[in-house]
């Protein structure tokens, strides 16, 4: 087998593993139910996002592909600021209802 296709196999395999141990850390150590409730929505869109953006490269023609990267660094960026507020601003919340 070709070398690059396993390091490119390989190297899928481990940023979907990390992503998932990710996810799971970033719910796992939430503070109380309306965080948690929200950082679920929050890896689903993550998820859905990341996942819409690899399928669409695989099949964009070669010459069109880099275009797509223009809206990701601008979406990407701007959805983990707003996901950090959110989750500060949902544990103050809940710290003062506690």
């Amino acid at each position: 087998m070709n070398m690059g296709v396993v390091a490119g196999v390989l190297g899928g395999v481990v940023g979907l593993l990390g992503g998932a141990m990710g996810t799971y850390f970033s719910i796992k150590n939430t503070l109380g139910p309306k965080e948690r409730a929200f950082m679920v929505k929050a890896s689903v869109a993550c998820w859905v996002f990341v996942g819409l953006f690899v399928g669409v490269m695989l099949f964009l023609p070669k010459a069109y592909r880099f275009l797509l990267w223009i809206p990701y660094v601008i979406v990407l960026p701007i959805g983990v600021l707003y996901g950090n507020r959110t989750q500060q601003r949902i544990r103050r919340e809940e710290a003062d209802h506690a």
